[in-house]
Parts: C-alpha cells; structure tokens; sequence
C-alpha cells in the first residue's frame, strides 16, 4: 500500500469524532479545524497541498494547494504524525451535526467523488484533488455540484455528513434522482447530471428547487439527510423572522406589527 495503514474508532451518535490510532512512524492529514485532541507522542506539521506521495517537488506541492483552492478550501493541510515509539492517537471532530463516514479506498475501486466541504481526514498518502463535472448541466446549475472533491489512493478516508447518512448501492442503469446538496459522496462509476424539474407549478411553488441531481448506476452514493446549506437558511431566516413569539400561533409574523 502507497497511503498508511492507519486504524480508527467513531464516538458519538449526532455530533461525532473519529480518533484515529497510530503505530510508530504512520501519519494522517486532515482538514484545518478538524482537529480536536492528540496524545503527547503526536506531532503537527502544515503542509501544501493533501500531503500525498504524487506529484514530488515544488512545482507538485503548488499544482495541489492550487487545486483546493478551486473548491474552496485552504492553501494548507495539516499532517499528525506517531514520533514515539507506543501506539498514539488523534481525534478529529465533524464541524456540524451528522455522521462520519469511513471510506476504504481500496475496496471502492480506488477512487470516491464527494461535496467539496464533506473531507475530514485520511491516512497520509491518500490524494485530494477536484473533480469537474463533465456535463453541461452539471456545471451551469449544478450549484454544490460542479466542482466536486476526489479522493484517491488505498488507504481510509473519512467524509462527514448533515444528519443522517443513507447508504446506496445502484445497479446498472438504475437511476436515483436527489436535492443537489443532498448528495455526500459516490463511487468513480456513478453518472452524475443535473435535470430540471418538470412543470411550472412544481417548479415555482413547490419550494424544492429547480434542479435535482440525477445519479445513474453501478456504484454506491452516500446521500445526507441534512446539507449544511439548507441548516444555515433556516438559522439565517430564523434569525431575520424569530423572536420571543416564535413558539405561538403567528410565529415570526408577530414581529411584523411589533415597534
């Protein structure tokens, strides 16, 4: 194996963390502010990029900070490494309620497409890159959709959802169609496009959206019951239309005659 062989525990049920255990000398990069605690043995080292063995000197560690750049996240990643000579640990912690999911790269063919803000750690020598949505729909109305992350290598990786996760596995040619940002992560084999609602009536005043994702087997799709998006609309809108009569009859109407 290229990426470390890296063991692990997941704690809690609605906000959960993963700690990962390491022998002497094995390493695992996560996210910036994933992080939660580490035994004393564990040492922290920023890096460029994902800090997998691809792409050797300067030129390969920019070509893959530019890339996380292109889905939003950080110049820099953050590498734990075991200097001590006993087994350590380090935890990391979903940034919002939900579930972490364990993906073994090496029995999903090598290789998982996920939402670009789902990665939270993997074993060092697995890859982070982009991955462009080839169709055209895909990009124009894809939304979270158009660029996407790509996870490579054979070791574990772990992505993190909003509320609960449902695992799919697809045959071929079986289509599943979903919110847009409902979607956590599919296998490499999955179709991926974007289909426009049909009817005007659905479209304008059924209050899902224009769009859904269209998924078309073989492969397995991991599909999130709450996207951080729709969370963060009802907390903003919450915040514009709450108040101390939330709880009755009118709701957040009542403000509108308060002075």
């Amino acid at each position: 194996m290229n990426a470390h062989e890296i063991d692990y525990r997941i704690m809690g049920e609605e906000m959960q963390c993963v700690e990962i255990q390491l022998d002497q000398g094995e390493s695992v990069v996560a996210e910036a502010g994933s992080f939660m605690m580490m035994d004393q043995d564990i040492q922290m080292e920023t890096i460029f990029g994902d800090g997998s063995n691809q792409g050797g000197g300067l030129m390969g560690k920019l070509m893959g900070a530019g890339k996380r750049l292109l889905t939003g996240e950080g110049l820099f990643m953050t590498v734990f490494s075991n200097t001590g000579y006993h087994r350590q640990s380090v935890t990391f912690a979903s940034p919002y309620p939900g579930k972490i999911v364990p993906m073994d790269l090496q029995v999903l063919g090598g290789k998982i497409i996920c939402q670009k803000d789902s990665f939270l750690c993997a074993a060092k020598g697995v890859s982070v890159g982009i991955e462009f949505q080839r169709r055209l729909g895909a990009g124009f109305f894809g939304g979270e959709g158009f660029i996407m992350q790509k996870i490579e290598g054979d070791g574990l990786a772990f992505v993190h959802s909003g509320g609960l996760v449902i695992e799919r596995d697809l045959a071929p040619g079986e289509i599943l169609r979903l919110d847009t940002g409902c979607l956590v992560a599919m296998t490499a084999s999955v179709e991926y496009d974007i289909e426009f609602v049909k009817g005007v009536k659905t479209a304008v005043f059924g209050g899902e959206g224009l769009f859904f994702a269209t998924l078309r087997g073989p492969g397995r799709v991991w599909v999130q019951s709450l996207p951080f998006s729709r969370m963060a609309d009802r907390v903003l809108s919450a915040a514009r239309f709450g108040g101390k009569d939330e709880g009755g009859l009118l709701g957040g109407l009542g403000n509108l005659f308060e002075r």
